[in-house]
């Protein structure tokens, strides 16, 4: 008894993360689209990648960097826990700010830890800051939100890891830059591989 009560909670969770993935694909797709408004360093990544590839493997399946870029940042909104209509403008905690102009930086504190994160990839506003400059942002809207985290993503040198579809690469190389990436150890609450996994191809990401 004990056995079929857990396979029939566990199905029960399956069927609830696949709803979840569901409404934030239909959400959160065509901001992520229109925001990242094929940044230089994408398009470079890109063409590196569309290089390499090489014409001695004619059965190989074709790279695909933007599904697999979107559906990356898609990842990473469910994983910090920002799913939804409100992801661009979530602080961290769940409460919602309304400015655009600016990163909030509002210290909140919550589950024993004081964070200025915010916005749908819950950037901290010291990181925020030398972002912003590096790049020129104009103020914190989710297209600059976008951008940032392909810097950000960037910065940990799993760029093209990520357009390339080398998912558990890019997840290793990104643990440190987002709390909920399996092996962060920052003690909040880190998402289990193969969740991150089916939320990337549900939202259109190729595996390489």
């Amino acid at each position: 008894m004990a056995v079929a009560a857990a396979k029939v909670a566990a199905t029960a969770q399956g069927r609830k993360t696949n709803k979840m993935i569901t409404r934030l694909l239909k959400q959160n797709w065509k901001i992520i689209l229109t925001g990242l408004a094929a940044p230089i360093l994408v398009v470079l990544a890109a063409t590196k990648l569309k290089a390499m590839d090489s014409p001695a493997k004619p059965n190989a399946a074709p790279v695909k960097p933007y599904e697999n870029l979107n559906a990356f940042l898609l990842m990473i909104q469910y994983g910090e826990g920002t799913k939804g209509i409100n992801a661009y403008r979530m602080l961290y905690g769940g409460k919602i700010f309304y400015d655009y102009s600016r990163h909030p930086n509002t210290p909140v504190t919550r589950w024993g830890i004081t964070s200025t994160a915010a916005g749908a990839y819950q950037i901290l506003y010291h990181t925020w800051v030398g972002v912003q400059q590096a790049l020129g942002l104009a103020d914190f809207s989710p297209s600059s939100q976008n951008r940032a985290a392909v810097e950000l993503i960037r910065r940990r040198g799993a760029l093209e890891d990520v357009l390339a579809g080398r998912l558990a690469a890019a997840i290793e190389k990104c643990k440190k830059e987002w709390a909920s990436l399996p092996g962060a150890g920052y003690g909040q609450k880190e998402q289990r591989f193969a969740v991150l996994m089916q939320v990337y191809q549900q939202a259109g990401g190729h595996l390489t």
